[in-house]
């Protein structure tokens, strides 16, 4: 399994800070935000390789990170060409960018960049492997206004997805989901196509409102929660929370 991290925007709602900077390698206390997740996906078994995928323009900031890191697993740095966020490919036309470059033909772990988990994401994995389908992650969300702002499932009695709306206007669940996915290699065609097809391009849960339509998809509830770091108050709060100076 290839875990694939999507790092390619350019995080305009928190201003200077990220505006030569990827919000990814912001750092935590004595971390960045992307290597608190990497600590944790490195030490799964299944995982094989580490590809991140950004721009152009940040591109050079992550090779140089990575030169500074000792996991045990190979990191890959994807430049997807963009250097503005009015050019920017999209999430999913991401996703499909380094699948294409890297010619991957494997089970996919899929992860946005921009969240510090309290779990780790073997639970997820061996989920997967014992549903043998694709999956998505679910927690539930009692918001109203939040659910409205992101995807939405409704499941059956033994998590199978039966339906998921990107913000929809009257929620048919309170089951949100978080931009974490796992794709198996016997969809990879399906992805590939996903694009050519109709599937929107810009968040990565558009893949996978797209995926449930075409295959059978479970969803795994989370065991415990997360923070995502999405705005300067946010970061900021993640800073004070975790022990930055």
């Amino acid at each position: 399994m290839i875990n694939i991290v999507i790092a390619a925007g350019y995080a305009t709602r928190l201003g200077e800070l990220t505006r030569n900077f990827p919000k990814p390698l912001l750092k935590i206390g004595d971390n960045t935000i992307l290597g608190r997740m990497l600590d944790d996906i490195d030490t799964i078994p299944e995982i094989t390789e580490h590809i991140i995928i950004t721009n152009h323009k940040f591109a050079p900031i992550f090779r140089e990170w990575v030169e500074g890191l000792h996991y045990t697993k190979p990191i890959t740095i994807v430049d997807d060409g963009t250097s503005t966020n009015e050019t920017r490919l999209g999430a999913v036309c991401d996703l499909l960018y380094a699948i294409k470059e890297r010619n991957i033909n494997d089970d996919l772990l899929v992860v946005a960049a921009d969240n510090i988990l309290f779990f780790s994401f073997k639970e997820f994995v061996d989920f997967a492997l014992s549903k043998q389908t694709s999956c998505i992650m679910c927690h539930e969300q009692p918001s109203i206004e939040k659910l409205q702002r992101t995807g939405v499932i409704v499941v059956d009695d033994n998590w199978k997805v039966l339906n998921m709306e990107e913000k929809p206007i009257q929620p048919k669940s309170h089951w949100a989901v978080p931009p974490f996915y796992i794709y198996l290699k016997k969809d990879i065609d399906l992805v590939l196509t996903s694009i050519d097809n109709g599937c929107g391009k810009d968040a990565p849960g558009n893949l996978a409102h797209y995926m449930v339509e075409k295959t059978d998809m479970h969803a795994w509830k989370m065991s415990a929660g997360r923070f995502d770091i999405g705005s300067l108050d946010t970061y900021h709060e993640a800073c004070q929370r975790f022990g930055s100076k």
